[in-house]
């Protein structure tokens, strides 16, 4: 079945898995917490695994898929980054008879036509619910709604709202944390300005590099070219990067020296598990030495940086795609 927003609101509890899929990946989370706390899950009987995952954890997939609750309630899976090449075992998920839990499918845009969304918008207990960016029409609703209606605002000046529908729109996680924001900033006068506005835009560079770096250590190739191909269009300077790599690599180390993980957002949880398995400590601090003497080449060399900051990124990534393979031989 094709879902628009009122299908999910209303039917959640009729499907047995859900696709929810698009450019707007704050959008997708969105929709993926309101299923878990619409169905009321509780932590223990939540499963989350990537798409790369799934032919390793198949066997745990089925398991935590097809055996009741040994806590009571009702049971999530989550497979998160899904593809058309995954269409095959994901459909012999959901149409298993001994599925007990409520599947979610997590995707970035897919084609009309593909495996995926096929499979699920040509069925009548699965649903597909695409997440479209939102345009300047439906922005502004979204403002005045959350603004107006939720916040109290009782005024936003025409510029601001212009300010707001160029700026914002391209991920609906960034857009409601910042409207969030931004009532607060403006609570005791109620009235949305072009100052307040641009005093309060976030950077929204927050979740590329977060997939930026998380994506590179776990070997997911396509999304980490993805995203810094994001954050140097936003003009993000290549030694602030190299910086920030150095430092997440240090805290990977750490994580495999003492085999404990950082506290993480769930959604980069997965990907740090995944990069612990793959890198080994000579291997991390390989690395490290490798981006010390990056960054002295971005200094020195009068070689264009953002070339050289591409060209480690892509056989760094790639290299952890390779390990990841072997390690799971």
């Amino acid at each position: 079945m094709k879902w628009k927003e009122t299908d999910f609101n209303k039917g959640l509890d009729s499907v047995r898995a859900i696709l929810i899929y698009g450019q707007d990946a704050g959008q997708v989370d969105e929709f993926c917490d309101k299923a878990i706390e619409k169905l009321e899950i509780e932590k223990d009987n939540l499963f989350a695994l990537d798409s790369d995952e799934l032919r390793e954890k198949q066997d745990a997939l089925f398991a935590e898929s097809c055996s009741p609750s040994m806590f009571g309630g009702r049971k999530m899976v989550i497979i998160s980054n899904a593809g058309d090449s995954d269409a095959k075992q994901i459909a012999e998920l959901v149409e298993h008879n001994g599925l007990c839990a409520t599947v979610i499918i997590t995707a970035g845009d897919l084609r009309a036509g593909g495996g995926l969304r096929s499979l699920f918008e040509n069925s009548d207990t699965l649903a597909a619910l695409p997440c479209y960016t939102d345009d300047a029409r439906s922005l502004a609703t979204l403002i005045r709604k959350e603004l107006s209606a939720s916040a109290g605002i009782e005024q936003i000046t025409p510029d601001a709202m212009v300010y707001m529908t160029n700026h914002l729109g391209g991920d609906r996680g960034i857009t409601r944390g910042f409207l969030t924001k931004i009532a607060l900033y403006v609570d005791d006068k109620k009235i949305v300005e072009l100052e307040d506005v641009e005093k309060c835009l976030p950077d929204t560079a927050a979740a590329d590099t977060d997939d930026f770096l998380y994506s590179l250590t776990a070997g997911h190739i396509q999304q980490t070219m993805m995203a810094l191909d994001r954050l140097l269009y936003d003009n993000a300077e290549p030694n602030m990067l190299v910086r920030m790599l150095d430092i997440h690599f240090k805290k990977l180390l750490t994580a495999v020296v003492d085999g404990q993980l950082p506290r993480l957002f769930w959604k980069v949880a997965e990907k740090f598990n995944q990069a612990m398995k793959i890198w080994s400590e000579p291997e991390i601090v390989a690395v490290l030495v490798r981006l010390n003497e990056l960054e002295k080449q971005l200094r020195t060399t009068g070689m264009p940086s953002e070339i050289l900051l591409r060209d480690f990124s892509l056989k760094l990534v790639v290299r952890a795609a390779k390990m990841a393979i072997k390690r799971r031989k």
